[in-house]
């Protein structure tokens, strides 16, 4: 998780950004905005929620696969990865 504190502030951004885009959603279906401009703002919050998931992917292969210090640690990070990506595609 250290590698995570590195890009703390940077990630607290990018969630505070999507924060804001699923407000306006909110708003917008308060406001009876119509149903496009709706999808399109969905598809936005969609988007950056994709990649956060990617960044903080890249970081967790690259710190606990990639950079394990030991066989064993590789083995078990793998194996946390191929049960995170089981249900990420569900």
């Amino acid at each position: 998780m250290s590698h995570l504190s590195r890009n703390k502030s940077k990630l607290i951004t990018r969630l505070r950004r999507i924060k804001g885009q699923v407000e306006g959603v909110e708003r917008s279906l308060e406001q009876e905005a119509a149903c496009g401009e709706i999808l399109r703002q969905i598809a936005s919050v969609r988007g950056a929620i994709t990649g956060l998931t990617n960044e903080v992917l890249v970081e967790h292969m690259r710190n606990h696969l990639v950079n394990a210090p030991t066989a064993s640690e590789r083995e078990q990070a793998t194996t946390e990865m191929i049960e995170i990506l089981k249900s990420y595609m569900k």
